[in-house]
């Protein structure tokens, strides 16, 4: 099946077990409760018409500032850091579904079909169901999200941080979380440990980068031009 073909299917098979199914990029997406997860997934991984027994990838997301950028420009100057950057912009909002999202990413190596599988999440309540008991590779994918995101998922049997140290304050993927962080750790040797201290790097904002549209990257542009000049 192409993938047009496939989320007719799955739209036609799950019925509203989904919230949305759609073609994006040239791969199914679908959107799934977390109350109807687990019994989704089961049915993609052992169902013959999909068998989708591979898990390739699970991630958060953080979708606060979707579609908002203060480096909307097509043009830089060399006035260094703070070039290109307009903080007089009044932002609005154009994402209107929840702010976290589960992203699973799954293969049917028997079908060749690709499938992405959405999950969102209240950020009152970042509670959602494990797929590790279906999908065993999820559990270090699903430490990460948790560490990063601060995404709960519930069933896990070992669901604590695996990138940063135990002891870290937030989850720095999350979008208000600030670049430079909260605190720095470093060797005391007259305490003979690590200590935490107030972050000392300086805030900046970091240079963009900017993409020009000149003659270097339209063949069309470029054929009118050279038109132009004779």
């Amino acid at each position: 099946m192409k993938p047009a073909q496939l989320n007719d299917r799955l739209a036609e098979v799950f019925g509203d077990k989904l919230a949305d199914a759609k073609v994006e990029f040239g791969e199914v997406t679908i959107e799934v409760a977390p109350s109807n997860l687990i019994e989704v997934c089961q049915k993609l991984r052992d169902d013959a018409e999909f068998t989708f027994t591979t898990m390739i990838d699970l991630s958060g997301v953080d979708y606060s500032a979707y579609g908002m950028t203060e480096w909307g420009t097509e043009s830089a100057t060399g006035e260094g850091f703070s070039r290109g950057v307009d903080t007089t912009l009044e932002f609005e909002r154009v994402w209107t579904k929840l702010r976290f999202a589960s992203v699973i990413h799954l293969l049917s190596i028997e079908h060749n079909h690709r499938l992405r599988v959405k999950t969102f999440v209240d950020e009152n309540d970042l509670r959602i169901p494990t797929v590790t008991p279906i999908w065993n590779g999820a559990d270090w994918y699903e430490r990460e999200s948790f560490d990063l995101f601060g995404i709960l998922y519930e069933g896990h049997e070992d669901l604590r941080r695996i990138l940063t140290d135990y002891s870290f304050v937030g989850h720095p993927f999350r979008k208000d979380f600030p670049l430079i962080g909260h605190v720095e750790m470093r060797y005391d040797a007259t305490e003979n440990r690590c200590v935490y201290e107030p972050v000392s790097i300086e805030a900046r904002i970091n240079v963009p980068r900017v993409i020009r549209d000149d003659l270097r990257y339209g063949a069309e542009e470029a054929d009118n031009a050279e038109q132009n000049t004779k």
